[in-house]
């Protein structure tokens, strides 16, 4: 069975692990380095994006997630997770992991008070997704191999570049399952193409 871990050291755990089971795949909470080398796709949750980096370097993962995405295993970034993910950020001199080749803004639609729900159109996944938006961020710059999949009042929300996939909303909080799903298929063809290629 797919398995995918998700990284378990704040943020929307739970929602994420109830999701990836909903669409019939296995899910581990991710506390140690370690465990990495036993899934096969890896998500990033909400939360705090500094205080996030502060736990990873904390707990040694740093080094440890970036060999694992380079290894050719899909990563999901959801909110801070975004964050984490850009090869820059709005007001920042250093970024955090740079696996993709964006630039992004934090707290870019508001803080706390500001959340809110909207129905977006996601290329490949769906035309009517209803995305919940807290203290999102969004992403204000793309390179040339990063594919924009959202946006929202011109604002790019959704992204991916190869085996990496980010989304500024919490696709965890609603029952909709639609793009945990996609990442999951992500996973599995991962999966796929590793075999055949022989690792």
């Amino acid at each position: 069975m797919t398995t995918i871990g998700v990284l378990a050291l704040q943020g929307a755990v739970r929602e994420h692990i109830r999701s990836i089971e909903a669409c019939g795949a296995r899910a581990i909470e991710i506390k140690h380095k370690e465990q990495l080398e036993v899934i096969d796709g890896l998500i990033l949750p909400g939360g705090e994006s500094t205080t996030m980096r502060r736990l990873i370097d904390s707990y040694d993962f740093f080094d440890a997630i970036e060999a694992f995405g380079n290894q050719g295993k899909p990563i999901f970034g959801t909110c801070a997770g975004l964050i984490l993910m850009a090869r820059a950020i709005d007001g920042s001199k250093t970024a955090h992991l740079g696996l993709m080749d964006m630039k992004v803004a934090r707290n870019a639609f508001g803080r706390q008070v500001a959340s809110f729900e909207a129905e977006l159109e996601i290329t490949g996944i769906a035309a009517d997704f209803n995305a919940v938006f807290i203290r999102a961020p969004y992403v204000t710059e793309v390179g040339p191999e990063v594919e924009v999949l959202a946006t929202y009042q011109d604002q790019i929300v959704a992204a991916k570049q190869g085996h990496y996939i980010c989304t500024a909303f919490h696709p965890e909080l609603t029952d909709d399952n639609r793009f945990i799903a996609y990442f999951v298929e992500m996973v599995e063809e991962s999966l796929e193409s590793m075999a055949l290629a022989g690792l």
